[in-house]
């Protein structure tokens, strides 16, 4: 296995892992959203200043409005995900957060004009009716709809950064991420300073060393793996890596926090995580990467 691939798989590994440690930082989920974007500016600066120490001033301008945009969609995507592992478990959470490559499918037939295939249609489709089945609609009604509609919520706002993503691959990765995650913090401060009483807030050592942790390691660190390693690896592969995020979240939260699935959550799992790799795979003409 080559390093890329390596790094790849520490990425979703580590990005898998986000969900269980916001469920022990006592604080709301705008101030985690917030110093997990402004910490991980930190990070990133300093990153940067050690690759080359220079923006691509050019490109930045030029792409100024999609990257606003998409900063301030990542803030609220995040919240979103955040006030969502709040409400329900970690494993529905994940999985309403992972619908997010469906909204893309039926995003891009309207802003891109692509034709949706029907295979890309069927396994969207099959992704739709297994996330009914997570949510638990099915068994309980919409008790506790709460949780999964955050993070449905979330899946679409990751959605539309993806999508805006588009316009802005003339800059590079690891600047255009700095720039999305500076607007972010930006974008929430003024709502955290609104909604908290920051004067109030019961400051913790565990609270803080677990804030750090989401900035520097879950939010820096692991997209620098991130971005270092799509740029050496063919899309197909990445795609298929990035799954390792909801199955590892998914058996985390079930070892680590005890959450209960039951069976037809189990089958809708199994229909949206397999809808979304067969979706990815061509099964004509394959070719093989090492």
């Amino acid at each position: 296995m080559n390093c890329a691939k390596c790094q790849l798989i520490a990425a979703m590994t580590i990005f898998s892992t986000i969900g269980l440690v916001r469920r022990y930082i006592p604080y709301s989920s705008t101030l985690i959203a917030f110093a997990r974007a402004f910490i991980g500016v930190i990070f990133l600066l300093g990153v940067l200043k050690l690759k080359s120490g220079r923006f691509d001033m050019k490109g930045i301008k030029r792409y100024a409005m999609p990257l606003v945009i998409s900063g301030v969609f990542m803030g609220i995507n995040w919240i979103l995900l955040f006030e969502s592992y709040n409400y329900t478990t970690v494993s529905v959470s994940t999985i309403c957060y992972y619908m997010a490559p469906v909204f893309v499918i039926f995003a891009s037939r309207i802003v891109f004009k692509e034709t949706i295939t029907l295979k890309k249609g069927l396994c969207a489709l099959i992704a739709v009716v297994g996330m009914v089945f997570v949510s638990g609609v099915l068994e309980t009604g919409f008790i506790g709809m709460q949780g999964a509609l955050y993070g449905l919520g979330a899946a679409v706002f990751y959605a539309s950064v993806i999508v805006i993503n588009k316009y802005n691959e003339a800059v590079p990765p690891i600047e255009r991420t700095l720039i999305q995650l500076g607007v972010a913090a930006a974008a929430i401060l003024p709502y955290l300073i609104v909604t908290e009483d920051l004067t109030a807030l019961q400051w913790s050592g565990m609270g803080l060393g677990l804030l750090c942790l989401a900035g520097i390691f879950h939010t820096g660190f692991a997209y620098t793996l991130y971005f270092e390693s799509v740029q050496d690896l063919p899309a197909q592969t990445v795609a298929l890596m990035s799954y390792i995020d909801p199955v590892l979240a998914i058996l985390l939260s079930a070892w680590i926090l005890h959450e209960a699935l039951s069976p037809l959550a189990m089958i809708g799992i199994v229909m949206v995580l397999g809808s979304a790799v067969s979706s990815e795979v061509s099964f004509k003409n394959r070719k093989k990467y090492k």
